[in-house]
């Protein structure tokens, strides 16, 4: 019976760590990165030379057929592409424009890949205006691209 005690408070204790482990850097930066594109598989590249101790994190990039016109432009293309944004955030280097339309909204999500470089779309994501549910992206910025 002992043993057993021993093993379950060893199991809450690794489990915690690896939990710990898993969690965030106070420091991280607070807007989403890619997620499951409901029109298709997600594929995104890492890079794995973020400096030990927090400093530049390079951003991931979202690929996505049919998001050409979206992602690697600055907010000038898009905002070409696009109109006025209806919301547009920064915080640090990265920066979030939003677009709408009576039927889609688009983020996009700005983040340079090297320090002090432009921000560039790394990231993009849209959703139904009413409601919130999730749309395909390319869906949604031909239909903005057309306004």
């Amino acid at each position: 019976m002992e043993a057993k005690r021993q093993m379950r408070k060893l199991l809450v204790v690794g489990t915690l760590f690896i939990l710990g482990a898993c969690a965030g850097s106070p420091g991280a930066q607070s807007m989403p990165g890619p997620s499951v594109n409901r029109s298709g598989p997600v594929t995104t590249t890492v890079r794995a030379d973020v400096p030990p101790g927090g400093g530049f994190r390079p951003p991931s990039v979202q690929r996505t057929q049919g998001l050409d016109q979206v992602i690697g432009a600055r907010a000038e293309q898009l905002t070409a592409s696009f109109g006025d944004a209806r919301i547009d955030l920064s915080e640090g280097d990265a920066r979030k424009l939003q677009f709408a339309s009576d039927t889609c909204v688009l983020d996009v999500f700005l983040y340079p890949l090297e320090p002090g470089e432009t921000p560039i779309a790394t990231y993009a994501e849209a959703r139904n205006p009413d409601g919130g549910a999730a749309l395909d992206e390319a869906q949604c910025v031909r239909e903005l691209a057309r306004r």
